[in-house]
């Protein structure tokens, strides 16, 4: 700022005594000319800040003045299509064919050991009994087993994903031959 008003010390502060005493002046000025603008400029920075921090939505606009101190902040009134509400989930349909769920709560592994080659691919073909899958559990590997026959259609879960008791897991086509 260079202003014929500003003291020759270089400090950022009004001297008092080349204040003119403009239209606009106010105690507002004077107080300035005593404290200096950039300690001045801090405090209109902080009341900004501290104006729109209380508020749930961003300002649409926001102005600073120096002279005559001035803090504005406007919000653009809320229209009634534009409130967003969390989406209300609709139930996933349920998958065609047979599906194996979890039968706990933990995590879902698709191979016994991480590099180890999957349990099963979607298109494989599984035995009644035979293990697909893992949920750990406690620290505790809880196998999870294919109750039917068939090909494997889908992987519902995804490896390494924590799943939630009944989640489904597999589907399987079951073979209608056996």
């Amino acid at each position: 700022m260079t202003d014929a008003r500003q003291s020759s010390a270089g400090n950022g502060a009004l001297d008092p005594g080349t204040w003119d005493g403009a239209p606009g002046s106010s105690a507002w000025d004077g107080a300035l000319a005593e404290i200096g603008v950039r300690d001045a400029v801090a405090i209109l920075c902080k009341g900004l800040a501290d104006a729109v921090q209380a508020s749930p939505r961003s300002p649409s606009r926001a102005c600073v003045r120096l002279g005559g101190a001035s803090i504005e902040v406007e919000w653009t009134p809320v229209a009634a299509e534009a409130v967003h509400e969390p989406p209300v989930e609709e139930p996933a349909a349920e998958p065609s064919g047979h599906v194996v769920r979890a039968e706990l709560v933990g995590t879902f592994y698709r191979q016994p050991e991480p590099g180890a080659k999957p349990f099963v691919e979607v298109g494989d073909l599984v035995e009644p009994d035979q293990q697909v899958a893992i949920v750990e559990a406690m620290k505790l590997m809880n196998p999870v087993v294919a109750d039917v026959g068939g090909r494997v259609t889908q992987i519902l879960a995804g490896d390494a994903e924590g799943v939630e008791y009944d989640q489904p897991l597999i589907v399987i086509e079951p073979d209608v031959d056996a």
